[in-house]
């Protein structure tokens, strides 16, 4: 994710019913849109579920895959959220690579940044890591210098703030 300001979050509230992921990806791809993250579940109400995708690109042809979404069948709801009105979190779960030596620097910045340790050994550590996708990302990158083994991260999961629903 190199220019962050062309970073885009949609939300979907979709049928919860097989294929609805599909069709939804299609839209994104007819208009040359990469998915980076995607994360999808039910609602409260289990005949629904929520999807909250994060793309790269023009913000007019977003606005088009956002107006084309809307059309589909499936899809109840579809919409763009910037962080001023929604809660915005991701999780992270790493593997780092560590040393006797390193060991004590690395609990430091896991408290600084928040992260907790899952398991450990004399070699590796895992941590989980839950933010915004600005923290992960400053976590990530202070961690490269020691050897990230492994890593995945959630995507984003949103929230609109108040009485208005996602």
């Amino acid at each position: 994710m190199q220019d962050k300001k062309n970073i885009h979050t949609i939300s979907l509230l979709v049928a919860n019913k097989p294929g609805v992921l599909v069709r939804v990806s299609l839209v994104f791809a007819r208009r040359g849109f990469n998915i980076d993250a995607l994360s999808v579940s039910p609602t409260v109400n289990p005949r629904y579920s929520r999807m909250t995708i994060t793309a790269q690109g023009d913000p007019a042809t977003l606005d088009q895959i956002i107006k084309q979404t809307a059309k589909l069948v499936d899809v109840i709801h579809s919409s763009e959220h910037s962080g001023q009105e929604s809660i915005q979190r991701e999780l992270a779960l790493m593997k780092i690579r560590c040393t006797a030596s390193s060991k004590s620097i690395l609990m430091k910045l896991f408290q600084k940044f928040n992260a907790q340790v899952i398991d450990s050994d004399k070699d590796l550590i895992i941590i989980e890591q839950m933010g915004t996708t600005e923290q992960l990302d400053e976590l990530e990158s202070q961690l490269k210098k020691h050897g990230v083994v492994e890593m995945v991260r959630s995507g984003k999961l949103v929230l609109v703030k108040g009485l208005e629903e996602t």
